[in-house]
């Protein structure tokens, strides 16, 4: 059976926005054969917090999950889910909420997407200043229509608004509280992808760092042969 494959998340480069415009990526070519040398080799500096990534439980708790935490067969997502927004809110709750009614019955729903079309923004200024954030109540909302929910991800740069980071930090520790977390992929590459889209499969592959609070990920969905 013939498969599509679409990447959900952004290349990194050194023009890739971070939250509140605090962090650079800075990729630099150490050795190159154009120089002379044998091969050509790259350092990269840069925040764990870069680009479509994982923020894992030890972002906000001491005591938290890191990677080492997690099986392989955690990051892959065989009952995946992409809901649409209008963005009407600056702080999401009751749209999403109304958008995931016709959805409840998916009690199977291990990975929700939220596409916002923030991502049209993410060469500005606006991307990062101007993003919304969401509402610390939904973890729960969530964790009862979706019994087997591990992870929720979104085509903005933070589930914490620039302009509101105490509800923001509420939210984080809602999501990733230890107890039962909601792992966040933040900044994914959601442009390309219809909710009429049959994704079959997502697998979300983070960078393995010992002891780290977040790790920027690749994430690649499998389509069905039908969708279009």
């Amino acid at each position: 059976m013939e498969k599509r494959y679409k990447y959900l998340s952004h290349i990194l480069d050194n023009n890739t926005p971070t939250y509140g415009h605090a962090y650079s990526i800075d990729i630099k070519r150490t050795h190159s054969i154009g120089r002379g040398d044998i091969a050509n080799e790259s350092v990269i500096s840069t925040t764990t917090h870069i680009g479509t990534h994982i923020d894992l439980p030890y972002h906000f708790f001491e005591h938290g999950e890191t990677i080492e935490s997690y099986e392989a067969s955690y990051w892959v997502f065989d009952h995946p889910l992409v809901v649409e927004l209008e963005m009407d809110e600056v702080i999401i709750g009751k749209s999403l909420i109304h958008a995931l009614q016709k959805y409840q019955h998916l009690k199977e729903t291990d990975l929700l997407m939220v596409k916002t079309g923030m991502e049209k923004y993410r060469e500005s200024e606006a991307y990062w200043r101007n993003n919304p954030g969401f509402d610390p109540d939904l973890y729960e909302v969530l964790r009862e229509m979706f019994p087997k929910l591990r992870a929720f991800g979104f085509d903005t740069i933070s589930l914490t608004a620039y302009k509101h980071p105490h509800t923001g930090r509420k939210a984080h520790k809602a999501f990733l509280n230890p107890d039962k977390p909601l792992l966040i992929i933040e900044d994914m590459h959601l442009e390309g992808v219809s909710i009429e889209e049959n994704i079959s499969t997502v697998i979300v592959a983070p960078l393995r760092i010992a002891q780290c609070d977040g790790m920027p990920c690749t994430v690649i969905a499998t389509l069905d042969e039908d969708s279009k």
